[in-house]
């Protein structure tokens, strides 16, 4: 694991935990997943091929994850967005690279299009891992059980159990509803920059049917779309992570 100290980001009054090493451009920046943080497998893996090519690597944990601050259950995608923005004009220069897992695919589509709102062209690409853009709406709004909506109009909020953790997942009332507000697949997404996708034909929390709808999506002839028939949500296995290793070096070369 790669010992780093975590720096501490003031956002809206929530210290934000970032790890960061300075290098070369186009940096990476990664964007990690639903309850994960920014010490996973994935980005370990990613922060040691980085460090070893003198190449700059942002990551940060989202509030109410990992390192940083306040509660989870407080958390949207809008306030996660707002984070992961600070986080990026704050550390970064020059172009950059993000990589997004599972809802950090959601994050990074959602950056691209607040970067090119201000004219901040400087993502040179995304690869995106097993993405679960839109997924409030698109997988589990649809999946709610009679329960579970009950909860949310009562409680604010319903736990389900979780295959990555002893401790359940939760979605509130606020993500969802929160969730509508950032949607990006309701039409072709225009990032300006190439695209890989990396998914898992055997994931059964984002299926790839969603990553097929996702390209569907994107300018086809800046996406590839690399489908692992045996892989998981996590993606994590060490031929998971050497497809990863070099899907960021391809789109590196692209950019260089």
């Amino acid at each position: 694991m790669t010992i780093t100290t975590p720096e501490f980001l003031d956002v809206e009054g929530t210290p934000i935990a970032v790890r960061r090493a300075a290098g070369i451009a186009p940096g990476i920046v990664w964007l990690g997943g639903y309850k994960s943080d920014m010490l996973g497998t994935k980005a370990e893996a990613l922060a040691s091929w980085a460090a070893g090519r003198g190449r700059a690597f942002l990551r940060h944990d989202y509030s109410g994850h990992g390192e940083s601050g306040g509660a989870f259950i407080d958390g949207t995608i809008s306030k996660w967005l707002r984070q992961s923005l600070v986080a990026f004009s704050q550390f970064t220069k020059g172009p950059q690279i993000l990589v997004g897992s599972s809802m950090g695919a959601w994050i990074a589509l959602r950056m691209v299009q607040e970067l090119n709102k201000t004219g901040e062209r400087r993502i040179a690409g995304l690869v995106l891992i097993a993405p679960a853009p839109d997924f409030t709406a698109e997988l589990v709004e649809p999946a709610l059980t009679d329960a579970q909506r009950r909860d949310l109009a009562d409680k604010g909020y319903f736990e389900e159990p979780s295959d990555y953790s002893d401790a359940p997942y939760i979605y509130t009332r606020s993500l969802i509803e929160d969730g509508r507000d950032n949607l990006v697949m309701t039409g072709p997404i225009d990032t300006h920059c190439p695209i890989h996708v990396l998914q898992g034909m055997a994931d059964e929390a984002v299926p790839h049917g969603h990553a097929l709808k996702l390209t569907g999506l994107l300018p086809a002839d800046d996406v590839t779309l690399s489908l692992i028939p045996d892989g998981d949500h996590r993606l994590s296995r060490p031929q998971d992570l050497d497809m990863l290793i070099r899907a960021v070096e391809s789109m590196v070369e692209r950019s260089a």
